[in-house]
């Protein structure tokens, strides 16, 4: 009954597709609409996507909305909404008819909502020429960001039972970023601001970014496009919910890769564990440079400052980061290096990077609400006396888009023994393995932790690697251990070290040097449980549901309970990223390249 309860309206996205092609769309009866009632369905399992041509539009300039829906064979009824926001206002736009009014996708007003059943459409035109809205969306003389939305509710129209969002904006100029940013500067949604090589802020500069600007980086361009706070200068990226700040490709949809520009990198003067000379660098003790870019002035960090403020993320994505400056040296999505406590990152999401999508360089700053997705190499690192803290986080790579490790964490590679000792404390992380062969790491656990590191995981899942679900690798690491500097209470572990065939012992899901760390026989190994986290819709990529199922272990009673410490939400009294909560809804954007390319 869950099941048919979950996904009913899977039937329903399909629908509107079927006036795209065979079969028909059908209007449904009234017995199956008194049926659909009475189950009460207040949400449902659908995977269905929607997008444009492209992100950012000129005023009056025509946008063709796209959608897939794929509903297992399962039909409606359903009714459903479409129409464009704007987000600075808050009004809407329905269309067929292109009114503030209400109405479902055939024109239909309140309490007239037309009940259909509904079948499968793949890469369909839902609005725009030979659409089956049909007529072109025109864009707004209004600047800024705005949303296409699709909503399936129910029988009835009274209930939103599930939301696709696209987000777009529109503009009025371009604003090519050169040189250095130097003095206060803002910028702002009604433009696109297009980086060209790198760009730092210094001199004691603030860049301000408005909620629902786009910024993009050049593909080709030498050196690369990236962003660099230093030091001497500080971000404020605020986005929100309905209008996150994107930072992508200048490609267009279904056209980019990972590697298209570099990415954003924030600098800071909190403490490192860097000696004088590591390297080979003419650095002092407690400093370094960040790796990707010369060394110099600008791209020093670290220091005695536990506290540096490098400035505040809040709903950002970066995508198709990670441009090569040089062999074996590319950027990361976000990258932080000595980033102190009064630094904030929330609701962050890195998508198709070509390196590390969330790389910390020593430092103490906290993140919170993370998505990493089909990067290329690691999801987290840290390194360099990293002690920061991290809940929630997502991170998932697929077979067309593999990546390598979930977590990599290091003390240095300079000196395992150096002081601060990397040991993070993190809560509530999900990592989903590709399932085969690491992108170009031979060994890609979702766990691993080598050269001295230390950390303190609870509630994590992992599952799906090739390779082992945990990893503690090397003398030195090992030592952590039995100092107490390795702590993981919590740990689910379902269908890794598929390379041998997966198990369902933890034997089979945990590296050899590390079981009896894991069985609680030695150091501060608790709760490690292997078991089917059953989640709903983990690996429909373009549009997934991390959440688990009512009956999953992830609600197991006795996981661990996160200090009220004012960082870590308490309420989240299970193992993983998700709970009942879908917390990355409408901010983010799942939809693969491979899923838009006609």
């Amino acid at each position: 009954m869950f099941r048919k309860t979950l996904s009913l309206a899977m039937a329903l996205c399909g629908l509107a597709g079927a006036l795209i092609a065979a079969p028909p769309l059908r209007s449904a009866s009234t017995a199956s609409v008194q049926r659909a009632a009475a189950l009460d369905i207040q949400e449902t399992g659908i995977a269905a996507w929607i997008w444009t041509d492209k992100i950012w539009y000129g005023m009056g300039e025509s946008a063709t909305l796209n959608w897939t829906v794929k509903t297992d064979g399962e039909i409606g009824p359903y009714t459903m909404v479409v129409y464009r926001q704007n987000n600075q206002t808050g009004v809407k736009t329905y269309f067929p008819n292109h009114t503030t009014e209400p109405t479902d996708l055939t024109g239909n007003a309140v309490g007239e909502f037309t009940a259909y059943e509904l079948g499968d459409t793949e890469k369909g035109v839902l609005l725009g020429e030979g659409g089956l809205i049909g007529g072109a969306a025109t864009m707004p003389e209004e600047p800024g960001m705005h949303s296409f939305v699709v909503e399936f509710r129910s029988a009835d129209g009274n209930r939103i039972l599930k939301t696709c969002y696209m987000k777009v904006v529109v503009i009025t100029d371009f604003v090519d970023v050169t040189g250095n940013i130097e003095d206060d500067v803002t910028w702002t949604n009604d433009k696109l601001y297009r980086l060209n090589g790198v760009t730092y802020v210094r001199n004691n500069a603030t860049l301000t970014i408005e909620p629902g600007t786009v910024v993009i980086g050049q593909p080709g361009s030498e050196p690369p496009s990236v962003l660099v706070i230093t030091p001497n200068g500080k971000i404020m990226a605020e986005g929100t919910a309905s209008r996150p700040i994107i930072m992508t490709s200048a490609l267009p949809m279904g056209e980019r890769s990972r590697g298209d520009w570099g990415g954003l990198i924030m600098l800071g003067k909190a403490p490192i564990n860097v000696g004088a000379g590591a390297g080979g660098k003419d650095n002092q003790t407690g400093e370094f440079y960040i790796e990707g870019l010369p060394a110099g002035v600008d791209t020093r960090y670290g220091g005695d400052d536990p506290e540096h403020n490098c400035g505040t993320l809040r709903y950002v994505r970066v995508e198709f980061a990670g441009s090569i400056f040089a062999p074996n040296n590319e950027a990361n999505s976000f990258t932080w290096g000595g980033c102190g406590s009064k630094t904030k990152a929330e609701f962050l999401q890195a998508i198709y990077g070509l390196d590390d999508s969330f790389e910390w360089f020593g430092g103490s700053m906290n993140a919170k609400n993370l998505i990493g997705g089909l990067g290329a190499d690691d999801f987290i690192d840290f390194q360099l006396g990293f002690t920061g803290k991290i809940q929630y986080g997502i991170f998932y790579q697929d077979e067309d888009s593999t990546g390598n490790r979930g977590m990599e964490g290091d003390n240095s590679e300079y000196d395992q023994g150096a002081s601060p000792l990397s040991k993070p404390e993190m809560y509530n992380l999900t990592f989903i393995g590709s399932g085969v062969p690491g992108f170009d790491e031979s060994n890609s656990p979702g766990i691993y932790l080598r050269r001295g590191a230390g950390a303190n995981v609870y509630n994590a899942l992992v599952t799906r690697f090739y390779s082992n679900g945990l990893h503690i690798d090397g003398s030195s690491t090992q030592a952590q251990i039995d100092n107490s500097n390795i702590t993981m209470d919590g740990i689910l572990l379902w269908n890794n070290n598929l390379s041998a065939g997966s198990g369902d012992t933890i034997e089979s899901q945990v590296h050899s040097s590390t079981q009896s760390f894991a069985k609680g026989e030695r150091g501060e190994g608790k709760n490690f449980l292997v078991a089917d986290p059953k989640m709903r819709r983990a690996f429909e990529f373009s549009d997934p549901d991390f959440r688990p199922m009512p009956d999953s272990p992830i609600f197991r009673a006795n996981w661990v309970q996160a200090p009220d410490n004012g960082f870590f939400d308490q309420r989240a009294r299970f193992a993983g990223g998700a709970g009942a909560d879908a917390w990355w809804q409408e901010w983010t954007f799942f939809v693969t390249e491979q899923a838009m390319k006609k």
